[in-house]
C-alpha cells in the first residue's frame, strides 16, 4: 500500500482555531456524559448504594475481563426529553473470558429502572447489534418494568424486546439473564426468554403480579420471596438456572456461563498492526467550526488507518469522493470520504462501482460524512444527476458487506442516504462533536421557505411582510441549527454516540472486531441500476 503524506500544520493559525473550538464542543459533551454517568442522582445512589447494591456500570466493570475496553453505546439517549439524558439503561459492548459480548444494564436509581420510550429504543438497537453482528446478549436486569404514564407508546412496541430475545436463541446467539432486583410483569418474560438465567438470593424478583395485585386478582396473601423470589424460582419453578448468593457471586456465574459457550468468531482474524504515522491529537484541528470550509478526508483517514496506508481508488475522477483500500486494527477495509462536500455524477459513479467491488471481496466499508448532498441545477439534472445518485444509493441499500459510517461534518439531504445514513443500516455509526445533519443546512431550509411565502404572495397580488419574512427565517435557522447537532440527533438515536475524534481509530477497530464475529459476505445482485 501507499503511505499517505500529510500536509497538515499543526501549528498553524488555522489548526489551533480548529482544534480549540472542538475542544469546547467536547467539553459540552463531556457534561451531557456526565449527566447519564450521575443517573437517578446522589439521594438516589446512596440509597442504593446503602443497600448493598451495585451501579449498573459497576456491575458492568465487574463481568467484563479486567483492564478490557468497554464501547458504551448511545450514552445521550433521551437526551433534550423529559427523561434523564441516558434513558435508564445503559448499553454496550464488552469483553467476557474473553467474547465480545452485547451488554444491556438497567439503571434501577432512575425511576426505578423503568422503561421509557427512549429506553426502549435504546435496548431494541442493542438486540439489533447483537443479531446482526452475532455477539451473546447479557443482561443485567432489576427494572420496575414500565414508566406507566408513557405505557401507550411503550406496550405495543416493547412486545418486540421479548421477541427479539427467541429470535436470537433460535439464530444460535446465546442470551443471558442475570436477575439483580425486579423483574415484574411484562419485564418476568426477559429472564424466562433468555438462555440461562442467574437470580440473586433475596434480591432477585421475579413475578406476573406482585402481592398487590395478587390480593386484588384471587384474594391471596403472598410475600414477594414466596410469589418470585430467587430461592423459590431455584428450587420450586426451575426458572432460575443459577442460584448467587450476592451480586458479585452472580457476576461470577455469568463469566462463567459464558466461558462454557465454547463461542468462536466466524469472520476474519486480524492481521497485525502498525499504527498511524501521524499523531491523533491532530484530529482535534481538521475540521473547522464553519463546515462549509472544506477539508481534505485524507488527512483523518491518515490518523485512522493501520500504517497511514491507503490505496486510493479512481484518485483523477470524481474527486469530490474518496475512495480506497486500507486496513484498521488489522482488518480490511474500504473508505469512502466526502472531499469537497457536493456529490455529482462521476462521485455517484465511481461510490456505486466501489461499493460492488468491495462486496466482490467480501470487505466491509466506512462512510466518512461531509456532505451537502447531491448536486441541483439545470446542467446537473440534465446531465442524470438523479440516476446516478440513485445508483449510489441502490448500492448501499443492497450492498451486504458491513457498513460503518462516522459524520465528521455536514451530513445534508440524501447525501446522508447515499453515505449510509441511519436509514441504510449502518451495522454502527458515530459522530463527532463537529457534525451536523438535517434535510438541508439552516440558511438554505429557510430561503427556500421564504421563497416559496414571496411567490404565493406574488400569486395573490398581495403585499408581502418583509419583517414577518425576516422573523420566520430568524427562527426557522435556530430550529434547523438546534434540530442538526449531534447532541439532539443521538438523544433520538440516530447514531450510537457523539465521539471524541482521537478515539475514531479505537472505537471503528472495537467495531470491526465486534462485526467478525459473524461471517462477512457481499452480495452480487443489487436490483435494477438506472443507466
Amino acid at each position: 500500500m501507499t503511505a499517505l503524506s500529510s500536509t497538515l500544520d499543526p501549528g498553524s493559525a488555522t489548526h489551533t482555531a480548529n482544534q480549540d473550538a472542538m475542544l469546547a464542543k467536547l467539553d459540552e459533551l463531556e457534561a451531557e456524559h456526565a449527566k447519564a454517568i450521575a443517573g437517578g442522582g446522589d439521594k438516589y445512589v446512596a440509597r442504593h448504594h446503602q443497600r448493598g447494591k451495585l451501579l449498573p456500570r459497576e456491575r458492568i466493570e465487574l463481568l467484563i475481563d479486567a483492564d478490557s475496553p468497554f464501547l458504551e453505546l448511545s450514552p445521550l439517549a433521551g437526551w433534550g426529553s423529559d427523561f434523564a439524558v441516558g434513558a435508564s439503561v445503559v448499553t454496550g459492548i464488552g469483553v467476557v473470558e474473553g467474547v465480545e459480548c452485547v451488554l444491556v444494564a438497567n439503571d434501577p436509581t432512575v425511576r426505578g429502572g423503568t422503561t421509557n420510550p427512549w429506553s426502549l429504543k435504546k435496548t431494541l438497537r442493542a438486540q439489533e447489534i447483537a443479531r446482526e453482528n452475532r455477539l451473546p446478549l447479557i443482561s443485567l436486569v432489576e427494572s420496575g418494568g414500565a414508566d406507566l404514564p408513557t405505557q401507550k407508546e411503550i406496550f405495543i412496541p416493547g412486545g418486540q424486546v421479548f421477541r427479539d430475545l427467541t429470535r436470537l436463541s433460535k439464530a444460535g446467539i446465546p442470551t443471558i439473564a442475570l436477575v439483580f432486583g425486579n423483574s415484574t410483569a411484562g419485564g418476568a418474560y426477559l429472564p424466562a426468554m433468555s438462555d440461562h438465567v442467574v437470580m440473586v438470593k433475596q434480591q432477585s424478583k421475579v413475578f406476573l403480579g406482585g402481592p398487590p395485585l395478587v390480593k386484588m386478582a384471587t384474594g391471596e396473601e403472598s410475600d414477594d420471596e414466596s410469589l418470585g423470589g430467587a430461592d423459590m424460582h431455584a428450587r420450586t419453578s426451575g426458572l432460575a438456572d443459577y442460584y448467587a448468593t450476592d451480586e458479585h457471586d452472580a457476576l461470577r456465574l455469568g463469566r462463567r456461563i459464558v466461558a462454557r459457550l465454547n463461542w468462536r468468531k466466524l469472520g476474519l482474524t486480524p492481521t497485525a498492526a502498525e499504527p498511524p504515522k501521524y499523531d491523533e491529537e491532530e484530529l482535534l484541528g481538521i475540521v473547522p467550526p464553519d463546515l462549509k470550509t472544506p477539508f481534505d478526508p485524507r488527512e483523518v483517514i491518515a490518523r485512522i488507518v493501520d500504517g497511514s496506508e491507503f490505496d486510493e481508488f479512481k484518485p483523477l475522477y470524481g474527486g469530490s469522493l474518496v475512495t480506497g483500500w486500507a486496513r484498521l486494527h488489522g482488518y480490511p477495509i474500504g473508505i469512502l470520504a466526502n472531499a469537497r462536500g457536493v456529490l455529482f455524477s462521476a462521485e455517484s459513479q465511481k461510490a456505486a462501482q466501489f461499493i460492488q467491488l468491495a462486496n466482490q471481496v467480501d470487505t466491509p466499508l466506512l462512510f466518512l460524512h461531509n456532505t451537502t448532498g447531491y448536486m441541483v441545477g439545470k446542467e446537473y439534472e440534465q446531465g442524470g444527476i438523479i440516476k446516478h445518485g440513485a445508483q449510489m444509493i441502490n448500492a448501499v441499500s443492497n450492498s451486504t458487506v458491513p457498513h460503518l459510517s462516522v459524520l465528521m461534518g455536514a451530513s445534508y439531504g440524501a447525501g446522508h442516504y447515499g453515505m449510509c445514513g441511519r436509514a441504510y443500516g449502518p451495522r454502527f455509526l458515530f459522530a463527532w462533536p463537529s457534525a451536523k445533519s438535517a434535510v438541508m443546512g439552516p440558511q438554505q431550509l429557510a430561503g427556500v421557505l421564504s421563497i416559496v411565502a414571496r411567490a404565493a404572495a406574488e400569486a395573490r397580488g398581495a403585499p408581502f411582510d418583509e419583517d414577518g419574512d425576516a422573523a420566520m427565517r430568524a427562527a426557522v435557522e435556530g430550529q434547523i441549527e438546534a434540530e442538526s447537532l449531534p447532541t439532539f440527533l443521538s438523544g433520538r438515536l440516530y447514531d450510537d454516540g457523539v465521539i471524541d475524534p482521537r478515539d475514531t481509530r479505537t472505537v471503528l477497530g472495537l467495531c470491526l472486531s465486534a462485526i467478525h464475529n459473524a461471517e462477512v459476505k457481499g452480495t452480487t445482485g443489487y436490483g435494477v441500476f438506472r443507466m
